[in-house]
This record gives C-alpha cells, structure tokens and sequence, in this order.
C-alpha cells in the first residue's frame, strides 16, 4: 500500500474552529474540526485560545498544537473521506468519558 506524502505549506483561519490548509501538491482543504475535538488529545482544543495557536511543525510539515495534538498531513490533505471515521471515533471516546 503507497502511503502519500503531503506537507501542510500554509493555513488560515477562516472561523472558529475551521482552517483552509494549503498543501505542497497546490491543493487545499477547508476543514472544520469541531465534530472531532472529543478524547484526551483533541477535546481541550475546543478552547479556542488553544484551538488558534495552531501552527506548522518545521520537521514534519503539518498542524500542530501546544497540547501535543496533531493530525498526519495525508489525513488532512483527504480529509472528506476520513471525516466520518474520526467523528464516529470522536462519539466513541466521549461516550467513554460520561
């Protein structure tokens, strides 16, 4: 199985929770992320101040943020077939937590 390699060359933030994010292959994802922000790693970011310090990680070229948290750029880049997945994980691990 060929894995791709995309790296997150810029983003912006466009509203809460919502960044476009450039890819080096010129293409770009409008992602809303506030279905998926559940679990340990990703539910403190509905704090928006923690939420928009999001940045690029220089090495590995994709969204990071303070708390540890970040997605795998091929993720990102095909974000509209794995969104389903992560929001069913997202319920999963907020089910866990109740």
């Amino acid at each position: 199985m060929i894995h791709p390699i995309y790296r997150v060359r810029s983003f912006e933030i466009l509203s809460p929770y919502t960044l476009r994010v450039e890819f080096d292959d010129n293409t770009e994802q409008t992602i809303n992320f506030q279905p998926i922000l559940a679990g340990e790693l990703y539910k403190p970011l509905r704090d928006l101040t923690l939420f928009n310090q999001v940045r690029i990680d220089p090495e590995v070229h994709t969204l990071v943020w303070p708390n540890g948290a970040d997605f795998d750029p091929a993720t990102l880049h095909d974000w509209s077939r794995h969104i389903e997945a992560l929001t069913e994980r997202a319920k999963k691990w907020e089910r866990a937590l109740a």
